[in-house]
């Protein structure tokens, strides 16, 4: 009977807590947190009412894993496996299913199944119940997730920043109900694929990524997706955190989305400088040069600040930071001011503490872009990450990058979801003629579009703004 198979799993589940003095140890029998009247109660309206209840549980995201009692998880798991194969859901089927499977014993016969089939006369209070599992189940989870972490600690680790880590991902997953099984059916996966073609096909610009300002960027990648990390890679001086904070400005700004840039090579001060007189398209060199702004440079410098000002930007300029250390802010900051992307500048200046990574550069960048692309799926917002190309463009002519040219690891190839090369041809004009020729033209060369085509994005490079406008630069006419 189940009543007994309940005493069972108590003893079996009931964890002992160390508490004592001067190496004296007491071992405490405690009954780790449950609710099984809920949980029979849940399984009650299931068996009576199939299509109601057991379909509200898949929208509540309930899984076996929610059920204290290991012969409530068998059922639940088994109603399930005959949902979703459109099988009848009734005793007689049931206690076949179970035969089957060897495991009518271990819920306790047949009588067992009929005593639960009657268990909840009502089941109006199926969420109510349904809300005590799942309340009792994130109990559990921190009691085993705070087990764990003190277990680790006593054992000493060398990589402590690392096990920091792991405790803070383990607890935020609790609090978010990550915990829960995201595994879905193929079925719910079409489903979503062709709501989102439809709504492709409708015109909804919500369907797509966010926009970055870049026309054919737009056009080649549909915007940035959640999920996604996006490699802005160059030689030093390309312009790279400029092309970065265009697109940061773009989101942010224009789409009024909260955003964070991490910023290992320039401070806060000098990115919102930047910030600021490009917006208001206000060439800061002039005021060295003892030029005094007119008046409606002045405005247009006001208007630029103050909707800088007003949006939702956070810099943390912390150098070398770590990558365990920008995980643990970029989380705080999606639950606190739910932040859509992020960026950073760049990923060669990043480290990370793990042991592995400690005789290994090639190792550690390798960890840094895993953990990048990771924390971008496990957000669920995109991630711009910039990277410096080694001196391979400098041995061809003109220069022109490479994805191999990627500087020390071959992994940020795998990871990204695009790669964008940026170029400037100027930058390797050959004689004073050419480089005034080239001036202003630039090219972002999409190497990589794990969801679309790839080339060349043509753009024009204003350096007395440091900014970065869509298409090539206006051809002079011949005289």
């Amino acid at each position: 009977m189940i009543a007994v198979e309940e005493k069972k799993s108590f003893e079996k589940n009931a964890p002992s807590l160390q508490q004592g003095s001067e190496g004296k140890m007491d071992d405490v029998m405690r009954a780790m947190p449950h609710a099984l009247g809920p949980e029979k109660s849940i399984l009650s309206s299931m068996l009576q009412n199939p299509q109601e209840y057991i379909s509200t549980a898949i929208e509540e995201k309930l899984t076996k894993e929610h059920f204290y009692l290991p012969a409530h998880s068998m059922i639940f798991d088994v109603l399930m496996e005959c949902f979703e194969k459109g099988q009848d859901v009734e005793l007689v089927s049931l206690v076949q299913k179970l035969i089957d499977k060897s495991l009518l014993e271990n819920i306790g016969g047949p009588a067992a199944l009929t005593e639960l089939y009657s268990y909840a006369p009502n089941a109006g209070h199926f969420l109510t119940h349904l809300g005590y599992v799942k309340d009792k189940f994130i109990l559990r989870s921190v009691i085993n997730s705070c087990n764990d972490a003190i277990t680790q600690a006593y054992d000493n680790p060398e990589d402590v920043p690392q096990l920091l880590d792991g405790v803070e991902t383990a607890v935020l997953a609790i609090r978010e109900n990550a915990e829960v099984n995201r595994a879905v059916t193929i079925k719910s996966s079409v489903k979503d694929v062709m709501e989102y073609f439809a709504a492709l096909c409708a015109g909804e610009k919500e369907a797509q990524g966010f926009p970055t300002g870049y026309e054919v960027l737009d056009r080649m990648s549909s915007g940035l997706k959640p999920g996604e990390m996006f490699v802005i890679a160059a030689r030093p001086s390309m312009g790279k955190t400029s092309l970065m904070m265009n697109i940061v400005e773009h989101i942010c700004i224009d789409q009024e989305k909260p955003a964070m840039v991490f910023s290992c090579e320039m401070s806060s001060f000098q990115i919102v400088q930047r910030l600021v007189f490009s917006r208001a398209r206000f060439k800061l060199s002039d005021l060295h040069k003892g030029l005094i702004p007119q008046k409606k440079d002045l405005l247009s410098i006001k208007r630029a600040a103050e909707e800088i000002g007003n949006a939702k930007l956070f810099i943390d300029d912390t150098p070398g930071i770590t990558i365990n250390d920008l995980r643990a802010k970029a989380r705080r900051k999606k639950r606190d001011e739910d932040i859509q992307l992020i960026a950073i500048d760049y990923l060669q200046l990043m480290r990370s503490l793990s042991k592995q990574a400690a005789n290994s550069r090639e190792r550690e960048i390798a960890e840094i872009s895993a953990g990048l692309k990771g924390l971008a799926k496990e957000l669920g917002i995109p991630i711009i990450v910039l990277a410096q190309l080694n001196r391979g463009p400098e041995s061809r002519s003109g220069g022109t990058p490479k994805m191999s040219d990627l500087r020390e690891s071959g992994s940020i190839e795998q990871d990204a979801d695009l790669i964008g090369l940026l170029y400037r041809s100027a930058y390797y004009a050959e004689n004073e003629e050419e480089r005034k020729e080239e001036e202003g033209r630039a090219e972002l060369l999409l190497a990589k579009n794990r969801n679309g085509e790839t080339g060349p994005v043509p753009l024009t490079f204003i350096a007395p703004l440091m900014r970065f406008e869509t298409g090539a630069p206006a051809q002079e006419p011949s005289a």
